[in-house]
C-alpha cells in the first residue's frame, strides 16, 4: 500500500507543481518518504510521472462512475457534468495526462500510459451513450472541454453539451 500511496502524493504535486518544476527532493518531501524508499518504487521521475498518471486515471474513472446512472443520452450529459466537477475539484490548469505529453514528448511509458487511460474514456463513452457512431465525436468534446477549460471553465461544458444533443439528434440510432 505504500507504492500506492506515494502515487497518490505524486498525482497530487504534479497536479499542484506541474512538470518541470518539482525536483526529485521536492517529490520526495510531497511524498513524505526517504529518497531511497522514493527510488525504490520509482527509479526515475519519468516512472514517478507515469505513477501518478495511472493513480489518475483509476481515480478518475471511479468518479466518472461514482454516482449510478443509466446509458444513453441522459448517461453522457451526466458525464460531462462530472468532467466539469472534476475539472473545478482536481484539475484546474487543464487535463494532467496531456500536460505530462506536452513536458515529456518523448516518453514511450508516459505516452502508453496517456494513450490507455484515453482509450477506457473513450470506451466509457462509448458503453453509457450506447451509439458507437458517435465515439469519436463524443471523445472529442470530453477532450476539448478538459483541454479547453483553463479559459473557458464551465461555459465548454455547457457548449459540449448542446453539440451532444443536437449530434443525438442529428444521427441515426445503430
Amino acid at each position: 500500500m505504500l507504492k500506492e500511496k506515494i502515487a497518490a502524493d505524486l498525482e497530487s504535486a504534479f497536479s499542484t507543481l506541474g512538470f518541470a518544476q518539482p525536483s526529485v527532493a521536492q517529490l520526495k518531501t510531497a511524498c513524505n518518504v526517504s529518497l531511497r524508499t522514493l527510488y525504490k518504487h520509482y527509479p526515475s521521475k519519468e516512472a514517478m510521472i507515469v505513477a501518478a498518471l495511472e493513480y489518475r486515471h483509476k481515480r478518475y474513472m471511479a468518479f466518472l462512475l461514482s454516482e449510478s446512472h443509466s446509458t444513453g443520452l441522459e448517461s453522457v450529459l451526466h458525464i460531462f457534468d462530472k468532467l466539469a466537477q472534476w475539472m473545478v475539484d482536481f484539475a484546474p490548469n487543464g487535463c494532467l495526462s496531456l500536460n505530462a505529453i506536452a513536458a515529456f514528448p518523448q516518453d514511450m511509458a508516459m505516452k502508453q500510459a496517456v494513450q490507455r487511460h484515453k482509450d477506457e474514456v473513450q470506451e466509457l463513452l462509448v458503453q453509457l451513450s450506447q451509439r458507437s457512431e458517435l465515439s469519436t465525436e463524443l471523445f472529442l468534446l470530453h477532450e476539448s472541454v478538459s483541454s479547453v477549460w483553463p479559459t473557458m471553465g464551465n461555459t465548454a461544458v455547457i457548449s459540449a453539451q448542446k453539440i451532444i444533443k443536437k449530434l443525438w439528434g442529428s444521427q441515426s440510432h445503430v
